[in-house]
Protein backbone atom coordinates (compact mmCIF):
# COMPACT_ATOMS: atom_id res chain seq x y z
CA UNK A 1 0.00 0.00 0.00
CA UNK A 2 2.99 2.09 0.71
CA UNK A 3 3.51 2.77 -3.17
CA UNK A 4 -0.25 3.32 -3.70
CA UNK A 5 -0.50 6.80 -1.13
CA UNK A 6 0.77 9.90 -1.41
CA UNK A 7 -0.54 13.37 -0.72
CA UNK A 8 -1.85 14.10 -4.11
CA UNK A 9 -2.77 11.05 -5.78
CA UNK A 10 -6.19 9.20 -5.17
CA UNK A 11 -6.48 7.07 -2.90
CA UNK A 12 -5.65 2.79 -3.90
CA UNK A 13 -9.45 1.77 -2.78
CA UNK A 14 -11.01 5.11 -4.47
CA UNK A 15 -9.36 3.68 -7.51
CA UNK A 16 -10.62 0.05 -7.29
CA UNK A 17 -14.14 1.21 -6.40
CA UNK A 18 -14.14 3.55 -9.44
CA UNK A 19 -12.47 1.57 -12.41
CA UNK A 20 -15.58 -1.15 -12.00
CA UNK A 21 -18.07 1.45 -12.44
CA UNK A 22 -16.39 3.00 -15.37
CA UNK A 23 -16.68 -0.43 -17.36
CA UNK A 24 -20.00 -1.05 -16.26
CA UNK A 25 -20.77 2.23 -17.65
CA UNK A 26 -18.44 1.97 -21.03
CA UNK A 27 -20.96 -1.65 -21.44
CA UNK A 28 -23.71 0.56 -21.00
CA UNK A 29 -23.26 2.83 -23.35
CA UNK A 30 -22.33 0.22 -25.64
CA UNK A 31 -25.99 -1.88 -24.79
CA UNK A 32 -27.51 1.87 -25.63
CA UNK A 33 -25.89 2.40 -28.72
CA UNK A 34 -26.91 -1.10 -29.67
CA UNK A 35 -30.21 -0.72 -29.02
CA UNK A 36 -30.60 2.65 -30.61
CA UNK A 37 -29.51 1.28 -33.95
CA UNK A 38 -32.17 -1.70 -33.47
CA UNK A 39 -34.80 1.20 -32.88
CA UNK A 40 -33.69 2.49 -36.76
CA UNK A 41 -33.58 -1.11 -38.23
CA UNK A 42 -37.31 -2.30 -36.45
CA UNK A 43 -38.64 0.79 -37.44
CA UNK A 44 -37.61 0.23 -41.37
CA UNK A 45 -38.49 -3.66 -40.64
CA UNK A 46 -42.44 -2.65 -39.86
CA UNK A 47 -42.53 0.02 -42.88
CA UNK A 48 -41.46 -3.52 -44.97
CA UNK A 49 -43.70 -5.46 -43.15
CA UNK A 50 -46.30 -3.31 -43.46
CA UNK A 51 -46.17 -3.53 -46.79
CA UNK A 52 -45.54 -7.21 -47.63
CA UNK A 53 -48.63 -7.92 -45.81
CA UNK A 54 -50.82 -5.91 -47.68
CA UNK A 55 -49.34 -7.18 -51.10
CA UNK A 56 -50.47 -11.06 -49.39
CA UNK A 57 -53.66 -9.66 -48.79
CA UNK A 58 -54.39 -7.72 -51.96
CA UNK A 59 -56.17 -10.22 -54.74
CA UNK A 60 -55.63 -6.68 -57.21
CA UNK A 61 -52.35 -4.15 -57.00
CA UNK A 62 -52.91 -3.01 -60.36
CA UNK A 63 -53.35 0.71 -59.44
CA UNK A 64 -50.30 0.29 -57.06
CA UNK A 65 -48.37 -0.79 -60.11
CA UNK A 66 -50.06 2.18 -62.00
CA UNK A 67 -48.96 4.53 -59.68
CA UNK A 68 -45.54 3.00 -59.32
CA UNK A 69 -45.29 3.49 -63.28
CA UNK A 70 -45.49 7.05 -63.11
CA UNK A 71 -43.17 8.07 -60.30
CA UNK A 72 -40.41 5.38 -62.16
CA UNK A 73 -40.89 6.80 -66.03
CA UNK A 74 -41.38 10.25 -64.55
CA UNK A 75 -38.12 9.87 -62.48
CA UNK A 76 -35.97 8.89 -65.83
CA UNK A 77 -37.11 11.98 -67.75
CA UNK A 78 -36.38 13.87 -65.09
CA UNK A 79 -32.92 12.67 -65.49
CA UNK A 80 -32.65 13.66 -69.25
CA UNK A 81 -35.44 16.84 -69.48
CA UNK A 82 -35.47 18.54 -66.21
CA UNK A 83 -38.73 19.75 -65.45
CA UNK A 84 -39.32 23.78 -66.76
CA UNK A 85 -35.97 22.98 -68.38
CA UNK A 86 -34.91 24.64 -72.35
CA UNK A 87 -34.89 22.29 -74.88
CA UNK A 88 -31.05 22.84 -75.50
CA UNK A 89 -30.75 20.96 -72.35
CA UNK A 90 -32.30 18.22 -72.59
CA UNK A 91 -30.21 14.95 -73.30
CA UNK A 92 -32.55 13.36 -76.17
CA UNK A 93 -30.97 10.44 -76.85
CA UNK A 94 -29.86 9.42 -73.15
CA UNK A 95 -33.93 9.59 -72.82
CA UNK A 96 -34.10 7.04 -75.92
CA UNK A 97 -31.16 5.17 -74.57
CA UNK A 98 -32.44 4.73 -71.04
CA UNK A 99 -36.08 3.65 -71.92
CA UNK A 100 -34.45 1.14 -74.32
CA UNK A 101 -32.13 -0.52 -71.74
CA UNK A 102 -34.82 0.18 -68.01
CA UNK A 103 -38.01 -0.65 -70.27
CA UNK A 104 -37.51 -2.36 -73.59
CA UNK A 105 -39.25 0.48 -74.50
CA UNK A 106 -37.56 1.85 -77.95
CA UNK A 107 -38.77 5.26 -78.76
CA UNK A 108 -38.40 7.98 -81.75
CA UNK A 109 -38.26 10.70 -79.54
CA UNK A 110 -35.76 12.92 -82.02
CA UNK A 111 -38.27 12.35 -84.65
CA UNK A 112 -41.11 12.93 -82.30
CA UNK A 113 -39.45 16.54 -82.13
CA UNK A 114 -38.91 17.07 -85.76
CA UNK A 115 -42.40 16.04 -86.89
CA UNK A 116 -44.52 18.09 -84.26
CA UNK A 117 -42.63 21.63 -83.23
CA UNK A 118 -45.88 21.55 -80.83
CA UNK A 119 -44.58 19.37 -78.56
CA UNK A 120 -42.94 20.39 -75.52
CA UNK A 121 -42.21 19.16 -72.13
CA UNK A 122 -44.77 18.41 -70.66
CA UNK A 123 -46.77 16.85 -73.76
CA UNK A 124 -43.69 14.65 -74.31
CA UNK A 125 -43.69 13.24 -71.21
CA UNK A 126 -47.47 12.36 -71.36
CA UNK A 127 -46.88 10.78 -75.00
CA UNK A 128 -43.78 8.56 -73.38
CA UNK A 129 -45.84 7.07 -70.28
CA UNK A 130 -48.58 6.99 -72.69
CA UNK A 131 -46.80 4.71 -75.09
CA UNK A 132 -45.35 2.56 -72.34
CA UNK A 133 -49.08 2.29 -70.49
CA UNK A 134 -50.18 1.09 -73.95
CA UNK A 135 -47.39 -1.25 -74.50
CA UNK A 136 -48.45 -3.10 -71.11
CA UNK A 137 -51.93 -3.15 -71.65
CA UNK A 138 -51.33 -4.91 -74.95
CA UNK A 139 -49.53 -7.76 -72.95
CA UNK A 140 -52.90 -7.49 -70.95
CA UNK A 141 -54.68 -8.30 -73.24
CA UNK A 142 -52.50 -11.09 -75.25
CA UNK A 143 -52.42 -13.18 -71.96
CA UNK A 144 -55.15 -12.66 -69.91
CA UNK A 145 -56.02 -9.65 -66.86
CA UNK A 146 -55.88 -12.44 -64.36
CA UNK A 147 -52.32 -14.13 -65.45
CA UNK A 148 -51.08 -10.05 -65.23
CA UNK A 149 -52.47 -9.69 -61.95
CA UNK A 150 -50.92 -12.98 -60.40
CA UNK A 151 -47.67 -11.93 -62.19
CA UNK A 152 -47.81 -8.10 -60.58
CA UNK A 153 -48.39 -9.50 -57.13
CA UNK A 154 -45.66 -12.32 -57.80
CA UNK A 155 -42.82 -9.98 -58.94
CA UNK A 156 -43.25 -7.25 -56.64
CA UNK A 157 -42.93 -9.45 -54.03
CA UNK A 158 -40.15 -11.05 -55.36
CA UNK A 159 -38.14 -7.56 -55.76
CA UNK A 160 -39.32 -6.90 -52.20
CA UNK A 161 -38.04 -10.09 -50.37
CA UNK A 162 -34.49 -9.87 -52.68
CA UNK A 163 -33.50 -6.31 -52.14
CA UNK A 164 -35.06 -6.18 -48.67
CA UNK A 165 -31.92 -8.65 -48.04
CA UNK A 166 -29.45 -6.95 -49.62
CA UNK A 167 -30.58 -3.64 -47.06
CA UNK A 168 -29.95 -5.93 -44.46
CA UNK A 169 -26.79 -6.74 -45.24
CA UNK A 170 -26.01 -3.09 -45.83
CA UNK A 171 -27.38 -2.19 -42.71
CA UNK A 172 -25.24 -4.50 -40.88
CA UNK A 173 -22.13 -3.37 -42.89
CA UNK A 174 -23.08 0.26 -41.63
CA UNK A 175 -23.33 -0.70 -38.02
CA UNK A 176 -20.50 -2.25 -37.54
CA UNK A 177 -18.16 0.51 -39.60
CA UNK A 178 -20.35 3.54 -38.28
CA UNK A 179 -18.08 3.68 -35.10
CA UNK A 180 -14.97 4.38 -37.09
CA UNK A 181 -17.12 8.33 -37.43
CA UNK A 182 -16.27 9.04 -34.17
CA UNK A 183 -12.47 9.70 -34.93
CA UNK A 184 -13.80 12.36 -37.91
CA UNK A 185 -15.62 13.71 -34.85
CA UNK A 186 -18.92 12.70 -36.06
CA UNK A 187 -21.23 11.69 -34.03
CA UNK A 188 -21.92 7.78 -34.74
CA UNK A 189 -25.23 7.56 -33.90
CA UNK A 190 -26.88 10.63 -36.16
CA UNK A 191 -24.21 9.56 -38.63
CA UNK A 192 -26.42 6.14 -38.59
CA UNK A 193 -29.41 7.60 -38.60
CA UNK A 194 -28.59 9.52 -41.54
CA UNK A 195 -27.18 7.33 -43.70
CA UNK A 196 -29.74 3.99 -42.87
CA UNK A 197 -32.61 6.66 -43.87
CA UNK A 198 -30.56 7.58 -47.47
CA UNK A 199 -29.98 3.94 -47.67
CA UNK A 200 -34.03 3.07 -47.27
CA UNK A 201 -35.48 6.06 -49.20
CA UNK A 202 -33.07 4.45 -52.37
CA UNK A 203 -34.25 0.85 -51.06
CA UNK A 204 -37.89 2.31 -52.05
CA UNK A 205 -36.72 3.63 -54.84
CA UNK A 206 -35.03 0.46 -56.17
CA UNK A 207 -37.60 -1.70 -55.29
CA UNK A 208 -39.87 0.33 -57.59
CA UNK A 209 -37.64 0.56 -59.91
CA UNK A 210 -37.28 -2.93 -60.78
CA UNK A 211 -40.60 -3.89 -60.31
CA UNK A 212 -41.22 -1.60 -63.31
CA UNK A 213 -38.38 -2.81 -64.71
CA UNK A 214 -39.82 -6.69 -64.75
CA UNK A 215 -42.99 -5.92 -66.13
CA UNK A 216 -42.00 -3.98 -68.71
CA UNK A 217 -39.25 -6.67 -69.92
CA UNK A 218 -41.24 -10.03 -69.45
CA UNK A 219 -42.75 -11.38 -72.04
CA UNK A 220 -45.50 -14.08 -70.86
CA UNK A 221 -46.73 -16.59 -73.21
CA UNK A 222 -48.75 -18.79 -71.02
CA UNK A 223 -49.67 -19.09 -68.08
CA UNK A 224 -47.62 -21.78 -67.35
CA UNK A 225 -44.58 -19.07 -67.29
CA UNK A 226 -46.36 -17.39 -63.99
CA UNK A 227 -46.57 -20.86 -62.00
CA UNK A 228 -42.70 -21.13 -63.12
CA UNK A 229 -42.36 -17.83 -61.71
CA UNK A 230 -44.01 -17.85 -58.28
CA UNK A 231 -42.47 -21.67 -58.14
CA UNK A 232 -38.90 -20.29 -58.37
CA UNK A 233 -40.05 -17.52 -55.38
CA UNK A 234 -41.26 -20.34 -53.27
CA UNK A 235 -37.85 -22.13 -53.81
CA UNK A 236 -35.50 -18.70 -53.29
CA UNK A 237 -37.69 -17.75 -49.93
CA UNK A 238 -36.16 -20.31 -47.39
CA UNK A 239 -32.82 -19.17 -48.65
CA UNK A 240 -33.59 -15.75 -48.29
CA UNK A 241 -34.34 -16.29 -44.50
CA UNK A 242 -36.56 -13.71 -43.98
CA UNK A 243 -36.50 -13.57 -40.85
CA UNK A 244 -32.83 -13.63 -41.30
CA UNK A 245 -30.45 -13.90 -38.60
CA UNK A 246 -29.23 -10.26 -40.03
CA UNK A 247 -32.14 -9.28 -38.03
CA UNK A 248 -30.72 -9.86 -35.10
CA UNK A 249 -27.41 -8.57 -36.30
CA UNK A 250 -28.71 -5.32 -36.74
CA UNK A 251 -30.51 -5.61 -33.22
CA UNK A 252 -27.06 -7.01 -31.57
CA UNK A 253 -29.55 -10.02 -30.59
CA UNK A 254 -32.20 -8.38 -29.27
CA UNK A 255 -35.47 -10.62 -28.66
CA UNK A 256 -37.90 -8.39 -29.27
CA UNK A 257 -36.44 -7.75 -33.05
CA UNK A 258 -36.98 -12.02 -34.04
CA UNK A 259 -39.61 -12.04 -36.84
CA UNK A 260 -42.00 -14.75 -37.04
CA UNK A 261 -41.21 -18.09 -38.70
CA UNK A 262 -44.12 -17.91 -40.77
CA UNK A 263 -42.69 -15.21 -42.92
CA UNK A 264 -40.19 -16.70 -44.73
CA UNK A 265 -41.10 -19.02 -47.17
CA UNK A 266 -45.14 -18.45 -46.90
CA UNK A 267 -48.31 -17.06 -48.17
CA UNK A 268 -49.06 -16.50 -45.14
CA UNK A 269 -48.96 -12.29 -43.86
CA UNK A 270 -46.33 -11.42 -41.78
CA UNK A 271 -48.01 -11.16 -38.20
CA UNK A 272 -46.59 -7.70 -36.79
CA UNK A 273 -44.39 -7.57 -33.78
CA UNK A 274 -46.46 -4.05 -33.02
CA UNK A 275 -49.70 -2.35 -34.22
CA UNK A 276 -50.02 -1.19 -37.71
CA UNK A 277 -48.55 2.20 -38.71
CA UNK A 278 -52.13 4.34 -39.53
CA UNK A 279 -51.15 6.79 -42.22
CA UNK A 280 -51.92 9.96 -40.93
CA UNK A 281 -49.51 9.08 -37.64
CA UNK A 282 -46.01 10.19 -38.47
CA UNK A 283 -43.78 8.23 -40.36
CA UNK A 284 -41.46 4.87 -38.41
CA UNK A 285 -38.61 5.92 -40.39
CA UNK A 286 -37.94 9.31 -38.14
CA UNK A 287 -38.74 11.92 -41.33
CA UNK A 288 -41.58 13.64 -39.62
CA UNK A 289 -44.03 13.34 -42.42
CA UNK A 290 -46.98 11.37 -42.66
CA UNK A 291 -46.41 7.67 -43.07
CA UNK A 292 -49.06 8.13 -46.16
CA UNK A 293 -47.06 11.15 -47.33
CA UNK A 294 -43.52 9.22 -46.87
CA UNK A 295 -42.45 5.12 -47.29
CA UNK A 296 -46.32 4.41 -47.28
CA UNK A 297 -46.58 5.97 -50.70
CA UNK A 298 -45.32 2.58 -51.78
CA UNK A 299 -48.34 0.28 -51.28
Amino acid sequence: MAGCVSSTSTPCSTIRNTAPSKVEGHNFDIRKQVLEFDDVANDQRKVIYDQRNELMEADDISDTIHEIRNDVVNEVIDSYIPPQSLEEQWDVPGLEEALKNEFSQPMPIAEWLKQDEELHEETLRQRVLAEIIQAYADKEAQVGAEVIRHFEKTAMLQVLDGLWKEHLAAMDYLRQSIGLRGYAQKNPKQEFKRESFEMFTQLLDKIKLEVIKILSRVQIRAEEDVEAIEAQRRDQAPAMQFQHAAAEALGGGVGDAKVPQSAAGSDEPFVRDGRKVGRNEPCPCGSGKKYKQCHGKVS
